[in-house]
């Protein structure tokens, strides 16, 4: 209201924080009068006679009800009443000074004997600097996500299912065409993606992403930094859709090869087809564990203590309930977190990761079980495999390998960690100088990061094959992960190949309804309803990239279906062979066909190499 005090804010030294200026909240944002002065008065109180709604209906002006020493102080710029100087615009629900005053209303207010008031280009920038910090943008990133919680419970929960259960279905029944359909999707979806990231960067169309609600001057340009952040997403994703292209090129000659490997694992979904409904489980597990973790999160974040900050500034303002000048209160107020609060907050933050890691490792396990359990009964005891195979796998894990589980999420947790907290010693050393000349310290910093995330992927695909190896031979966390290994390093000319490309087709799929999701995310965010009034949303960009990991996550817990068939199914091959002098028995024919012409093929390589 005191555009003297956004001034001060914005100088060098000042102790002014523009947080903490004289405000309140209208309906819309006030503009000059054309041939007069307006003035916009604090709220309705003590001697002031009238309602809120005749308030309002005033257009918030009862200059004339003032008395003298109410005017007196006014003139002073403290209150209650202050002058509408300048023009304002909405943006992102705060209405900005635009230095530009109006004359009339200046020459108005001068006539009245008011105090001076400064016209500085600076008072557009403070208030453009107070409303594009990084505290203000994060804020406004996380009111988009209580805005838009429709979207993720639609794209991000009930669609996902959706398109994976339709995924797998299309696997059991179109598995030969599935392949190349993929990738010709994935494609297709990258480029629809970018294209949207496109139009709201201003970039292709006229549909830009903008910071102002409502009706502006088309002469006032003001930019923003989710502005600066689509853009940075939008060149990314075109990058990212020049080489999916490329990719998808060099490996349609190897596609082919993922089909037979991909068709044994459709015939036992076919055969075990409680598989395909049995992520619903931990879908639906996870859901209610997320819906508990964010109401604790709330409580965690909202139990600092508040504090009133101590400063001494000149921000005195008329308080209508005591009749005179305040000038108490002028520093506003903090929250301060004891170091027990944040404490709880990052063992919160870890339990979250390690606990979602433990549900998707225990639904892979029981995935595998299931599939061991068809794997090796295929021979004179088929007819004993129980129809309720997955129950049975559920059961061994609960009774018998679940702390396996547990150890092995943990594992990839604290190496998770370890690699978060080492980035974030390593962007704040950027900050100190003899950090950022010292070619050993970059040196330092980059190898580490490069180790810890190889073994963090090592990791990872150890975990998943002790998994298998566990609902395999029951064995505990550790003599499982040997066992794995040394199976996988014994046949890996036999296995590689296959293996590598049955994943990356996998990991399309799982990409593909990821980007379906972020794709309709986009669609509804477009809405009239996410685009006007209270809740129009500061940029599609968050609220879209969580529809995408969440669609990323309900898939993975879908397609680990198949993928843990193919990985158990080739580990029992060679668990199998090496049981059986090098011979698997169980197999099934198309799996040997399959990996025996990939020894061959190798097997005659290594020959005509030397």
């Amino acid at each position: 209201m005191n555009p003297n005090q956004v001034y001060q804010s914005g100088l060098k030294n000042s102790k002014v924080n523009l947080a903490d200026a004289k405000a309140i909240c209208l309906m819309e944002c006030p503009n000059p009068a054309v041939d007069g002065l307006n003035f916009i008065c604090d709220y309705p109180e003590g001697d002031i006679r009238l309602s809120v709604d005749d308030w309002i209906n005033r257009d918030y002006d009862y200059f004339e009800f003032l008395t003298p020493d109410m005017r007196n102080s006014s003139l002073q710029l403290q209150g209650p009443c202050y002058p509408v100087i300048f023009p304002t615009v909405n943006v992102y629900w705060s209405c900005q000074f635009i230095a530009r005053a109006s004359n009339v209303s200046l020459k108005h207010w001068q006539q009245m004997g008011g105090v001076s008031i400064d016209e500085n280009i600076l008072i557009d920038k403070t208030v453009h600097k107070a409303i594009d910090s990084r505290s203000a943008v994060l804020k406004r990133y996380i009111a988009d996500i209580g805005k838009s919680w429709p979207v993720f419970i639609v794209c991000g929960g009930i669609l996902p299912v959706f398109l994976s259960v339709i995924w797998l279905l299309m696997i059991r029944y179109f598995v030969a065409a599935m392949t190349w359909v993929t990738v010709v999707l994935f494609n297709g979806l990258v480029i629809s993606v970018t294209m949207f990231c496109y139009i709201k960067a201003g970039w292709i169309g006229n549909d830009p992403l903008t910071v102002v609600i409502g009706e502006s001057d088309p002469y006032v340009h003001i930019s923003g930094r989710e502005i600066s952040h689509l853009h940075t997403v939008t060149i990314f994703m075109t990058a990212v859709m020049i080489i999916a292209f490329l990719s998808s090129i060099a490996i349609v000659r190897r596609i082919l090869i993922a089909t037979p490997v991909l068709k044994v694992a459709a015939k036992v979904i076919g055969e075990v087809q409680a598989l395909i409904v049995f992520p619903l489980v931990p879908f639906f597990i996870l859901a209610i564990f997320y819906m508990f973790w964010f109401a604790a999160t709330l409580h965690l974040f909202s139990s600092g203590q508040v504090i009133r900050n101590d400063c001494n500034i000149d921000c005195c303002s008329y308080d209508l309930k005591l009749g005179k000048v305040n000038c108490d209160n002028c520093c506003g107020y903090s929250i301060h977190y004891t170091p027990h609060i944040s404490i709880a907050i990052l063992f919160h933050l870890f339990g979250c990761y390690w606990a979602t890691q433990f549900f998707l490792a225990c639904s892979s396990t029981v995935i595998a079980g299931s599939v061991a359990s068809y794997y090796w009964a295929r021979g004179e005891i088929s007819h004993d495999i129980p129809f309720l195979t997955v129950v049975s796998s559920l059961k061994r894990l609960m009774r018998y390998s679940l702390g396996s589980v547990a150890l092995g999420s943990l594992v990839v947790s604290v190496v998770e960690w370890v690699r978060f907290i080492l980035e974030c010693l390593r962007r704040k050393l950027k900050f100190v100088g003899s950090a950022r000349e010292s070619c050993f310290g970059k040196a330092t910093s980059s190898s580490s990061e490069c180790c810890l995330g190889c073994i963090d992927w090592t990791l990872k695909s150890v975990n998943r094959n002790a998994y298998i190896m566990i609902a395999i031979t029951g064995k505990g966390f550790h003599k499982a992960s040997v066992l794995a290994t040394g199976l996988i390093m014994k046949n890996i000319l036999r296995i590689g190949k296959v293996n590598v490309i049955g994943d990356v087709i996998l990991f399309l799929g799982k990409l593909c309804v990821s980007l379906f999701c972020a794709l309709f995310a986009f669609l509804m965010l477009d809405t009239h309803k996410y685009k006007s009034a209270h809740n129009k949303i500061s940029s599609p960009l968050i609220p879209v990239l969580v529809t995408w990991a969440l669609g990323y996550i309900v898939a993975k817990l879908f397609f680990a279906v198949v993928e843990m068939s193919i990985d158990t199914i080739i580990l029992s091959f060679c668990q199998d062979a090496e049981e059986h002098q090098g011979n698997a028995q169980y197999a099934p024919p198309l799996l040997m066909e399959t990996l025996d012409e990939q020894s061959d093929l190798q097997r005659l390589t290594l020959d005509q190499g030397p």
